[in-house]
């Protein structure tokens, strides 16, 4: 096998690390890309191909992560993971592993860690890594790489929902959800809402987007109900898709470009949170972008001429 063979090979690997560590697909691409260049400058074949390319997309995504936090600190409203339509990497003998950890949810819990601590249980708790190969990757003993994995487990833990929902229960739940979101059904759609739910958008001010998260599922409901009708009427359609895992939806103008990117917590039978990525930057990997601003003015027109 030669080297760029071997390579990409692992790439749905690396991309599927770097992307749990980064939360971001493109700067989960470049790292991706940046341990190609590294590897096709090496004079020497390595023992191990594959710890060899799995600890340079880490040791990247760590430097890269560092300076995105900085980024993070001073983003305008709430910051969601990239929207990640499918996960390239699969692996039956970890398959719930992976799809718990690449969920918003997961995602966002990951966030409250250091860099090295998300390394660390990235590696060794999502896919399997030995420690000796988590220490190489992340440059420390591996006594210290089980201490970092103490702590990020103790984080995780603390944030995680009690009760987790088949995928079945899941799907059908979100079925209903995307028909009442349809029909503009109040009752239907708080009959599925948990009480507490709260609606959250990242739109990072570059996009229209809540002022605040709306909680509560009168509140909720009345909002969808109220939102995507009008939005239909200027032609806004979407299709729902799995996101991040979860059950969710991508919402596009009449030229078929994405607006935003909707994706569902579903727990204990009911849906928990609502999140919706509207930050154009987000979404270029998806497809074309629309102009969420442009759309806005449309259906603020369009409300006038109703009314």
């Amino acid at each position: 096998m030669s080297e760029v063979e071997e390579f990409e090979e692992l790439r749905p690997l690396l991309f599927s690390i770097a992307y749990r560590i980064l939360g971001s697909v493109g700067e989960a691409e470049d790292a991706v890309q940046e341990t190609w260049l590294r590897y096709d400058g090496l004079e020497t074949r390595p023992t191990s191909t594959k710890a060899l390319l799995s600890a340079a997309v880490t040791r990247i995504s760590i430097d890269v992560l560092r300076s995105a936090r900085v980024r993070r600190e001073e983003y305008v409203g709430p910051w969601f993971p990239e929207p990640l339509l499918s996960d390239p990497y699969q692996d039956p003998a970890r398959s719930v592993e992976l799809a718990d950890s690449v969920s918003m949810a997961a995602l966002l819990l990951l966030e409250r860690l250091s860099p090295l601590e998300r390394a660390v249980f990235v590696l060794r708790e999502v896919f399997g890594f030995g420690f000796d190969e988590v220490a190489t990757a992340v440059g420390r003993s591996e006594a210290a790489c089980r201490q970092l994995l103490v702590r990020a487990r103790r984080h995780m833990e603390a944030g995680r929902p009690r009760f987790e929902a088949v995928r079945e229960e899941r799907e059908e739940l979100a079925s209903r959800f995307f028909d009442a979101l349809r029909e503009g059904d109040v009752a239907g759609l708080r009959d599925l809402l948990a009480a507490d739910v709260s609606m959250v958008g990242d739109g990072g001010g570059k996009a229209p987007q809540l002022a605040r998260a709306v909680v509560g599922a009168e509140n909720v409901a009345r909002l969808l109900a109220l939102l995507f009708p009008r939005m239909a009427r200027v032609d806004v359609t979407f299709e729902p898709h799995e996101v991040n895992g979860e059950p969710g939806a991508i919402f596009r103008d009449r030229d078929g470009r994405v607006l935003h990117v909707l994706a569902l917590d579903v727990l204990d039978g009911q849906i928990q949170t609502i999140r919706s990525v509207i930050n154009p930057d987000k979404l270029g990997h998806v497809g074309p972008v629309a102009d969420a601003w442009a759309i806005d003015r449309e259906v603020r027109r369009a409300r006038r001429h109703a009314e």
